[in-house]
């Protein structure tokens, strides 16, 4: 008895940390709660094949119970044989038809989802931005619009928006759950697919694919506004000025050290013309830095985790390619003022739905 009250107890406090866990997560980062028609299609999908596998469990389950009840072994019956059903033609069909139809009705709307999804014939109508996967973030460089910038991906609401991914170094995978699929960025091909985002609102996007060290920090963000607001966003990105000098005196010596530090070597800021054709930069495009939701991919857009980013670059993201610069803490606190005052546009997450 006090065994199988243990055994109860275990179960019962698993259960209750898995509903507990279920409601952990964080807001539009989820395929279970679909804003654009890539998840709307995957969820169409996910829940089909819950129904038609829950169906087959439940039937299993009750053909097991009522096996195990009407043919248990009984006294007196030791010896006794149930009616055997080998050859039964009629069994042998019922339980051959009845798995195909069931992955017919699973197959059939996940090919036409599958082709739906990679059709790109009309990809030439509507924004086409070409994704870059890099150790430890993501570059996007907008075809028309002759825009690039990095982390933060900007696309308008209720449109079709062509993202043709690959990747610089080793293999990635582009994903952001609540709006669309994930599709491999892979460095000898491009993949290709659309995001189409029903709502607007800043989006979670992240690599699906093990790429190092730091690829559990590899997140980006897709920040989805009126079609206003992205034209908006789009003449301000196009206008930003890499050679305006900040107003405060701080962020001024900050602009002078970044350059005598050759961090224009590896960077760039609102200067379309220093990206040749097929080239990506090495570190991220700082271009709108001061309003980007994260840096590093993870950390809060505050100074003193930017200081810290500046200084200790190994310890807050392991891996990644920018290395120890040798700044001093004076140093750093200048550089960061004057990142943190690169507000291009008066676009900004923060402003989404305002």
């Amino acid at each position: 008895m006090r065994s199988w009250l243990g055994k109860f107890k275990v179960l019962f406090l698993l259960s209750l940390l898995a509903l507990v866990l279920a409601g952990c997560g964080e807001e539009n980062l989820s395929a279970l709660i679909p804003k654009g028609y890539g998840a709307d299609s995957s969820f169409y999908l996910i829940v089909l094949t819950t129904l038609v596998m829950t169906f087959v469990f439940l039937s299993v389950m009750i053909i097991y119970v009522i096996v195990l009840i009407r043919f248990r072994k009984k006294k007196g019956e030791e010896d006794y044989i149930p009616k055997q059903v080998e050859g039964n033609k009629t069994l042998e069909t019922v339980w051959t038809i009845i798995p195909i139809i069931l992955v017919m009705i699973m197959a059939v709307p996940t090919v036409i989802a599958t082709f739906d999804l990679a059709d790109a014939s009309d990809a030439d109508e509507h924004i086409n931005i070409h994704v870059t996967g890099k150790q430890f973030w993501w570059h996007f460089d907008y075809e028309t619009e002759e825009i690039h910038t990095s982390q933060d991906l900007y696309i308008p609401v209720d449109t079709k928006v062509y993202v043709h991914v690959k990747s610089d170094d080793v293999l990635h995978s582009f994903w952001v759950p609540s709006i669309s699929g994930k599709i491999d960025a892979n460095p000898e091909n491009v993949n290709t697919m659309f995001l189409e985002a029903q709502e607007e609102g800043v989006y979670q996007g992240l690599c699906a694919e093990l790429c190092g060290l730091s690829h559990s920090l590899m997140d980006f963000k897709v920040i989805v506004v009126s079609q206003e607001e992205y034209d908006q966003w789009v003449q301000d990105m196009k206008s930003a000025d890499p050679d305006e000098e900040p107003l405060d005196a701080v962020a001024q010596d900050g602009k002078a050290l970044f350059e005598e530090n050759s961090c224009m070597n590896c960077h760039a800021i609102g200067t379309p013309s220093k990206y040749s054709e097929d080239r990506v930069p090495i570190g991220p495009d700082l271009t709108n830095f001061g309003n980007r939701t994260k840096f590093a991919g993870v950390l809060d857009p505050t100074k003193e985790n930017l200081v810290d980013w500046l200084i200790n670059t190994d310890k807050n993201k392991p891996g990644n390619k920018m290395g120890d610069m040798g700044l001093t803490k004076d140093e750093a606190d200048k550089i960061a003022e004057y990142l943190m005052q690169l507000k291009h546009s008066d676009v900004t997450p923060e402003s989404v739905g305002n």
